[in-house]
């Protein structure tokens, strides 16, 4: 069945429909991984947005149960040039086009996806919609431009209520703005016993439950609709450490007076190179994410700049002068992607232990 991707700016691609039987509305984006569709479309950092591989063939290894990041995504819709006839492979438990179906996401294949992510990065991220006819195309394009896809949008990604992740020996707090599974398999794995708060909670919500640290997840949208979960994180950071990760870096960022702006297109894929500063490192790292840190507002009386992607000096990295706190903007989970920058968890389990032993010893 014929399908279309109508962007704001009037251009329209023609391809076949495939996934969910419904039209859709989003931010239109695109990511340059190679492999882990699955994660990426399961990833809440892509809510209320359409999201462009540009890796030419999906599908081919199908979709397990282990691989989720969510099991409700908020994804508006997935765009690509092909998507595997015949997948394969021994974790394989349904078709990527079955399972797109069951969650109610449309998708459109056999388009050029290497024209489209050519106007994306030359005009920037588009607001786009995915139908089944163009009869109507003005009334299409004003209700595009009429949209704001991701505003307000970690309100619908992030838990109503908390809940554990049950283990033991640390525990951990950790603020939902959109989490990866991926990041509580980190934390398991390193003996931690976490309670999931909603991105709503407050500092005094947070120090109740005598955590040993905090750490702020993943998620969608404009970090400046989060000035209460800023105000929240500079309280906690004077008592916890924290951990910050992607929207949980931005929010860290703006509690230490830091801004934040909108990319041109963003960073979203599993081969950012990010360099340490300190070291001169460089690792290979996964992100998913449209707005970065301002680094002129950094105040370096406060934070230090520890990271910076190689291509165009984004900040990546911060650390706090005064607290046991820091943050980066890509993610060490690594789910999917590299697993160069995982021993951040282990820093951040130093710092929990470190202070840990300092109040038993005190």
């Amino acid at each position: 069945m014929e399908r279309y991707l109508v962007l704001e700016d009037g251009s329209v691609y023609e391809g076949e429909a495939f996934g969910a039987d419904r039209s859709t509305l989003g931010e239109v984006v695109f990511t340059t991984g190679m492999t882990g569709y699955q994660e990426a479309i399961t990833d809440q950092s892509y809510a209320n947005q359409i999201l462009v591989f540009t890796n030419p063939l999906i599908g081919n290894y199908g979709v397990n149960l282990d691989d989720y990041e969510t099991l409700e995504p908020q994804i508006k819709g997935v765009i690509c040039h092909q998507v595997a006839r015949r997948p394969s492979n021994w974790r394989m438990q349904e078709t990527l086009p079955d399972f797109m179906e069951r969650l109610d996401i449309p998708g459109i294949q056999g388009l050029d996806t290497r024209e489209l992510v050519r106007k994306l990065r030359e005009h920037g991220t588009l607001r786009g919609a995915v139908v089944d006819n163009v009869d109507d195309l003005d009334a299409l394009l004003e209700k595009i431009k009429a949209s704001h896809p991701t505003a307000g949008i970690i309100s619908k990604v992030s838990t109503k209520s908390p809940y554990p992740n049950p283990g033991s020996k640390r525990n951990i707090v950790v603020i939902d703005f959109g989490l990866k599974h991926s990041i509580l398999r980190e934390l398991a794995i390193r003996d931690c016993n976490v309670i999931v708060l909603p991105y709503t909670a407050t500092a005094q919500q947070v120090l109740n439950l005598k955590p040993d640290g905090m750490l702020l997840s993943n998620g969608p949208g404009d970090p400046d609709e989060m000035e209460d979960a800023a105000k929240m994180v500079a309280e906690v950071e004077q008592h916890l450490p924290v951990f910050g990760i992607c929207m949980g870096h931005q929010v860290f960022a703006k509690a230490n007076g830091a801004t934040t702006y909108k990319m041109k297109f963003g960073h979203r894929g599993f081969n950012h190179p990010v360099r340490n500063i300190a070291t001169g490192e460089i690792d290979f790292t996964s992100q998913n994410h449209g707005y970065a840190v301002d680094p002129a507002s950094v105040d370096t009386d406060k934070l230090l700049i520890t990271h910076e992607e190689v291509n165009d000096g984004t900040v990546e990295g911060l650390r706090h002068k005064h607290f046991p706190a820091f943050s980066v903007q890509f993610h060490p989970d690594a789910a999917p992607g590299p697993h160069d920058a995982d021993d951040l968890f282990d820093d951040f389990i130093s710092m929990v232990d470190q202070q840990r032993s300092e109040r038993t010893n005190a």
